[in-house]
Order: structure tokens, then sequence, then C-alpha cells
């Protein structure tokens, strides 16, 4: 890699992007405004407009979105009639969850045993880097031979939709040929991936009724019917024996054809305890990229301490499934909806609302930008091809961009491999991979302006 002038430049850029990374990290910049202060998410927003600015971009904003955050939007103009290119990541974090559990504090970047750990590392501050590292490498070496739109969204992991409203009201601004998400990741270190898949998810409160209040469950238990135990049924019948997901009426989809993923090295990514089996059947890749998958997130109920001997008289809990490409997430929320409530036994009153949802997301993988990006990772990537993996997560605004240009191609890399634990204690980031992945977006912007 290193006989490669973009190489040379990105590698001798490397200290500063370790600077940039650290001042972006300690941001505290969870868009949560009951747990973190508004002025962290500002001060985040303002930090990439500066650098965008810096960078030569005109037309830099703060879009003040529906949901209370603000996006970061940039334009850098290039030669006259050149394609343009839409470079997407998010500033804003998920909480650090337990502070105390971290090895180091959350939002200071400290580098240990060759990786870089701070919340948001990866996911997404370290795209936003990624960005800024493969345009100066360009304008070091020639120039930026497209014009480039630059959106950091700041609610991303809220889930609130405010860049996804707003590109619809404004749907001219983030129009481009081609858009990069930089919010996936390779599937393991040094592997370079494209995520040409992500699962939708529908997202349900379900309630079971069944007495006017709590009774004593000495006196009238056996008889009388206990809200919690219909509900433990109801999302008991949403698996088969197997474990493998089962909803009325959603018919199965086809296998997963890309990479594969090995069934120990899941149990390792997955932390699997010994001698526990993972659940359903296929490949491991068709059940978290190709299938939907029905998950138990919550549950209302008495918590075991300072329980009583009651029958319960209501239960409630929240239930997500994640749909694949193929499956309209509308037409799923309304059979999981039916199951739930066909399942519900013992004419037990049932009630379910619908609290989230997000469609499906498919790439069109025999695109120039697909055939440009193949041949930037395998130069940054000495001696790998480029894999494709799905993700079983969801982006909706992938869904909202795709809808709104139907023409442009969209690829998604990004940082966030397995190590990097995004969303956990101790996420990290890989220098390695934000260093070659900063390469290959840099060389794929060069292929696709020559195509």
């Amino acid at each position: 890699m290193s006989s490669n002038p973009v190489a040379e430049t990105v590698a001798s850029l490397m200290p500063r992007a370790k600077a940039e990374l650290t001042e972006l990290v300690a941001f505290k910049s969870v868009a949560d405004f009951d747990q973190f202060p508004k002025s962290e998410s500002e001060g985040a927003a303002n930090w990439i407009a500066d650098a965008l600015r810096a960078e030569g971009f005109t037309d830099v904003e703060l879009l003040d979105t529906p949901d209370g955050t603000q996006s970061v939007y940039g334009y850098l103009p290039g030669p006259e009639g050149a394609r343009t290119v839409l470079l997407y990541a998010h500033y804003d974090v998920q909480p650090p969850l337990d502070e105390a559990a971290w090895s180091t504090p959350p939002f200071e970047l400290t580098e240990r045993d060759g990786r870089w750990y701070g919340r948001g590392a990866a996911d997404c501050k370290g795209g936003v880097i990624m960005h800024l590292l493969a345009l100066r490498a360009l304008k070091a070496n020639g120039g930026v031979p497209v014009h480039v739109k630059v959106i950091a969204e700041g609610s991303e992991e809220m889930g609130t939709g405010g860049l996804e409203r707003y590109a619809e009201q404004h749907p001219e601004l983030l129009a481009a040929d081609t858009i990069v998400i930089g919010d996936a990741g390779n599937f393991r270190v040094g592997l370079p991936t494209v995520t040409t898949t992500l699962r939708g998810m529908t997202m349900l409160n379900v309630q079971v009724d069944t007495l006017e209040g709590n009774l004593h469950s000495g006196q009238f238990g056996g008889a009388a019917p206990d809200a919690l135990a219909a509900l433990v049924r109801v999302l008991d019948s949403l698996r088969a024996e197997d474990g493998s997901t089962t909803v009325d009426g959603l018919a199965p989809t086809s296998p997963w054809d890309g990479l594969q993923y090995d069934e120990e090295q899941f149990r390792k990514d997955a932390k699997v305890l010994d001698g526990v089996g993972l659940i359903g059947s296929g490949t491991v890749a068709d059940r978290i990229w190709a299938r939907p998958a029905v998950t138990v997130l919550g549950i209302d109920c008495p918590p075991v301490v300072g329980a009583t001997p009651s029958v319960q008289a209501s239960a409630r809990a929240k239930v997500s499934l994640r749909v694949p490409p193929g499956v309209d997430a509308v037409e799923a929320t309304k059979l999981l909806q039916a199951h739930l409530e066909t399942h519900t036994p013992w004419g037990a009153r049932v009630r379910t609302e619908q609290v989230g949802q997000g469609q499906a997301f498919s790439a069109e993988t025999a695109s120039p930008a697909y055939t440009a990006m193949a041949e930037a990772m395998t130069v940054a990537y000495p001696g790998q091809q480029m894999q494709y993996a799905g993700q079983g997560g969801s982006i909706p605004l992938c869904n909202t961009l795709a809808s709104l240009y139907p023409e442009a191609e969209i690829l998604l890399i990004g940082l966030s491999e397995p190590e990097a634990q995004i969303h956990a204690v101790d996420e990290s980031v890989s220098p390695e991979e934000l260093e070659r992945l900063s390469v290959a977006e840099a060389l794929f912007l060069l292929n696709y302006a020559a195509g």
C-alpha cells in the first residue's frame, strides 16, 4: 500500500486524525437531552462545521431537523461536469451505559493494545474523520475529482428520524449520483467489506389484561386468569422449538448467498456461554441477515425483589421484529399484531401499540460505484478482495435516500467491525482500519470519477 501516493498522504495524516478524533470524542453528544446537555451535541456539530469550512467547503450549514437536533451539511464543488457523491456519518453517540465499567473514561480517546478507545470512536465519529482523511489525501494529490456533499447526522442513535424528515422536506439538498454511508463496518479487521443489505424493523408494545386488580394467589390462583402467564405464553408463540422466529403469515425468505459467517466465529463474537446452543436453523448468515428475527426487549411485571403472592391483573412487553429485504415492514407489523392477538390465551384482553418502524434495504451491487469501490479496496487492503455482507441492524435513512433518489447508488462501509464493540462499554476503533478505509474511500472517488 505504501507505494501509492494517496496511501502515503493518509499515513502522514494519522497523528492529526488521532488528535481530531480525541477532540470529537470529548463531546458528550448523546441526542437524549434529558440525559446529556444539548450544548454537547451543538459543540460537536460546530466542530464538524468548522472542519468542513477549513477544507474549503462552501454552503456549510447547521440544519435544524424536526426532532430538535442538528445535522451538519457542507458542499465542496468539484470540476465542471463531475459526478456528485454524498458522504454520510453521524456525530451523535449511544449513552456510555455504566461509566464505571469502562476501562478508561468513555469520552476520553485512549490508546491501548493498538486500538483507540472511546464512545463514538467507531460509531460514528471515526466515520467523520474517515471522510476528512479521504478528502485531504485527494487535495494533496491533484484535487477532489467529484462534487462532494457531506452530511453528519445528529440523532441517528435515537431513531427519531429528524434527518429523514428534513430530507423529505428538502429533497434537492442531498441529491447525489452515489451515496457512501460511513456507518457500517468490515466483517472482521483487515477484510474489506461493503454492507449490501440491512434488515428493517418494527417495534410493538403489547399489553395483556385479565382482571380488574391483582388477587391473592392462594385464594384465587388456579382458576383466576393470570395476565403475566398469558403474556409469557403469547411471547413464547413467536418462536419454534429450535428458537427460530414464527409469525403467522410471515413467509420464509431466500437464503443468504454472500459472505458466510462461521458458526464458531459467531459464538466467539457474540460471547455465547459454553454449552449454550445457537437458535434457529440454516446458516448463521441466513439467520442474522436474511430472515426475520423477533426479540423481547422488555417486560413490565413485578420485580423479584418485593414481589407479593399475587395473580397479576395485567402485564406488558416491548417486542421488536427485524425484517429482511423483500419483506414490507408495514405488512410485517400487521402480521405481528395479528399473531399476538390470535395467540393470546383464555380470551384475555390484548392491545398492541406500534412504537417504531423502518424498511429493509438492499443495494444494487452490479453498478459502476461497486466496481470502483472493489478496485479501491483491493489496493487499500493488499491481497484481499471486497466482500459483500449483510447487517442485521437498520439504518432507516438508507431507505429514505433510496426512495428520494432511486437512481443513486448506495454503498455502506465503516469502522464498526466486531472488535469495535459499538453500543457496548469499551467501544474502540482500529487505527489501521481508519487508515485503510480512508485510503479506500479516496481511491474510490478517483476510480468513480474516471469511470
